[in-house]
């Protein structure tokens, strides 16, 4: 990405229409379909028609979308109606069934007390959805087990292990922490390979706590590398690290990067992923097909990375790339792209294997991508200010030497003798 400002400029000029975009879409949304419908995936590029739900994970998403727009304009009107949307999720802080309530309160709740939200009412729905999360630990694996069964351990759950930190940050109580740390290892250990890429599911042996294989329900293979989930491991990996400043966090989250940033290359898909990394070149499953929601997620997940990293070159190579796949994502697949498409954001995939929102918008791809677009623009709109130093203090020098006293300038000072012949 070229620091010229006339290419600066067209690329903000470029997200701040998307942004825009992104805020008439959700307009259109609030008037078409009634207040108590949370938008999960397009059908023929029109909501309302995305029936199969599992356990309504992306409720947050609608809602979340209005917080950010409300903090990034300052509208009172987009505040009022994203907590009109959160207020009925607030129930589900004691909801058990699922493993997504990060995803739920995270995106809502959090953002509502950034925006100085009632801390009274806020903080207390936080605290809970963690201490439900925490109710998932499995002590044989330790880990949070997923919503298929207690064997199961996602990928995805990186994304929400999030609210059990916040619940023990928040309460000082060591034994949420202490959950929430274990997940990240097991996690670690168990889904994230040595070349940083990811495996969706572990199954693991209920009495012994064995890790008995990898699996996957929406990757091409148990040992492929699901785009998505390296998405979800990448950013979730970085958050648990600036909730907790652990390395092994960083260290994990720059691997997952190294990975996505070898393999999802510009040049030949303008760093735009493939649904799976390991998908056949061919056929209806192939690796042509892909995930614009696994990249708005990684690419939010970049951002965050930069201005983690440790030195400055990975930091602009993380920076760089998730600047170079937003504006394709704003410039090939934005949802005004296509006559009628009510999504934001086109060539998302829901679940690939059940036909169900494929190349189509679903509502993490809505969210994560407008999360993105809000931290780029943020970014380029950031004024580099040169690092100043200050003179070295006196105080070591007793009182007497303090007194400062230039030496003789070059005018006074004695001309050389000529050498002796």
């Amino acid at each position: 990405m070229s620091n010229s400002t006339p290419e600066k400029e067209a690329l903000r000029n470029t997200l701040q229409g998307a942004f825009d975009f992104a805020q008439s879409q959700v307009k259109s949304l609030l008037q078409k379909y009634p207040s108590d419908y949370y938008p999960m995936y397009t059908v023929a590029g029109e909501f309302g028609h995305d029936r199969k739900r599992w356990t309504h994970w992306c409720d947050g998403f609608f809602p979340g979308l209005m917080f950010i727009f409300a903090e990034a304009t300052g509208d009172d009107a987009w505040l009022d109606k994203a907590i009109a949307y959160a207020t009925p999720l607030e129930e589900r802080r004691y909801d058990r069934a699922v493993h997504d309530l990060g995803f739920l309160f995270l995106s809502t709740s959090l953002r509502w007390l950034g925006l100085g939200g009632p801390a009274g009412r806020i903080e207390p729905l936080l605290v809970q959805a963690g201490k439900t999360m925490a109710m998932r630990f499995m002590e044989n694996g330790q880990y949070l087990r997923s919503f298929v069964e207690p064997a199961s351990l996602f990928i995805d759950i990186m994304m929400n292990v999030g609210v059990i930190f916040y619940a023990g940050l928040k309460t000082g109580d060591e034994r949420l922490l202490d959950i929430a740390h274990k997940h990240c290892l097991t996690t670690r250990r168990r889904l994230v390979r040595g070349d940083g890429s990811t495996s969706h599911e572990a199954i693991f042996d209920l009495e012994t706590g064995e890790c008995l294989r990898q699996s996957t329900h929406q990757g091409y293979r148990g040992d492929s590398c699901w785009s998505r989930g390296l998405a979800w491991s990448l950013y979730g990996f970085t958050r648990s690290y600036l909730q907790t400043g652990r390395a092994e966090y960083l260290e994990t989250a720059m691997l997952n990067a190294s990975y996505y940033l070898e393999n999802t290359p510009p040049h030949i898909l303008d760093g735009v992923t493939p649904w799976d990394y390991d998908a056949p070149e061919s056929g209806p499953l192939a690796r042509t097909q892909v995930d614009t929601s696994a990249c708005a997620i990684a690419a939010s997940g970049l951002l965050d990375l930069a201005d983690a990293a440790p030195d400055s070159v990975r930091a602009c190579a993380y920076r760089d790339f998730a600047l170079t796949s937003l504006r394709t994502l704003a410039e090939k697949y934005l949802g005004g792209l296509t006559p009628g498409f009510e999504g934001i954001l086109n060539g998302g995939v829901y679940h690939i294997h059940k036909n169900l929102g494929v190349h189509e918008a679903v509502m993490f791809g809505e969210y994560f991508f407008v999360e993105a677009l809000d931290k780029a623009l943020k970014t380029l709109g950031r004024r580099a200010t040169p690092h100043r130093v200050k003179p070295y203090p006196e105080d070591s020098l007793p009182a007497w030497a303090r007194k400062w006293r230039d030496g003789p300038t070059e005018e006074e000072m004695p001309a050389p003798e000529a050498p002796h012949e």
